[in-house]
């Protein structure tokens, strides 16, 4: 129990190394930040989390997954005011884009910490936030996204993930490059890691 305990933790150690090392290296890169705070987030560093995510969003202003996270972890630090802040601020943003899974997120953050939830408009029904018409990619993550993640988010990821592959120029033909891109991600649309490990142990067998 201890030994997995351990591999966790230097697995979890070695992601914040990686991702420190590409925002050092480009601090315009705010999927690197983006992906370093989340790590900080998982190792329970709230405020080196909020920070990359601060960082974030000020290179990416409609990085609405960034306030949500942002914002969880200034909840976590204490900081309700300053999370108020930024949650308020991604609510607005994902429910005028149609963004409803942030949105919801969002929403269970601000409820939870008793906090009012901002009146805003909403996209209309139909304009966006629809289903995707069937699994974007194969195995248990494909099946996770159809379910989870709506047109508006799949394509705010679209967007995200050509800049990971330009930035990082991440040859697909090399497992490792394969394994940063999913990592990356996997931490933009929430994919939780029991499914990514359904595809990695199915892709072992």
């Amino acid at each position: 129990m201890r030994s997995g305990y351990n591999a966790r933790m230097n697995d979890l150690n070695d992601k914040i190394e990686r991702f420190q090392n590409m925002a050092a290296a480009d601090p315009s890169n705010d999927m690197a930040h983006f992906s370093l705070g989340s790590a900080y987030l998982e190792a329970q560093k709230y405020s080196e989390a909020a920070t990359s995510f601060e960082a974030c969003v000020k290179l990416n202003p409609e990085m609405t997954r960034a306030m949500e996270l942002g914002g969880s972890a200034l909840m976590q630090m204490g900081n309700k005011a300053e999370a108020t802040k930024v949650l308020t601020q991604g609510y607005e943003q994902a429910a005028s884009k149609g963004e409803m899974r942030v949105k919801d997120g969002i929403a269970a953050i601000l409820e939870a910490a008793g906090i009012e939830i901002p009146t805003v408009e909403q996209v209309a029904t139909g304009e966006s936030g629809e289903k995707l018409n069937e699994a974007p990619l194969p195995g248990a993550t494909g099946q996770w996204i159809f379910e989870n993640v709506d047109e508006v988010q799949w394509e705010a990821w679209i967007g995200q993930g050509t800049k990971v592959i330009n930035e990082l120029r991440l040859d697909f033909s090399k497992e490792e490059d394969q394994k940063v891109f999913g990592e990356y991600m996997a931490e933009f649309l929430g994919i939780p890691k029991d499914v990514i490990e359904q595809d990695v142990k199915a892709q072992k067998e």
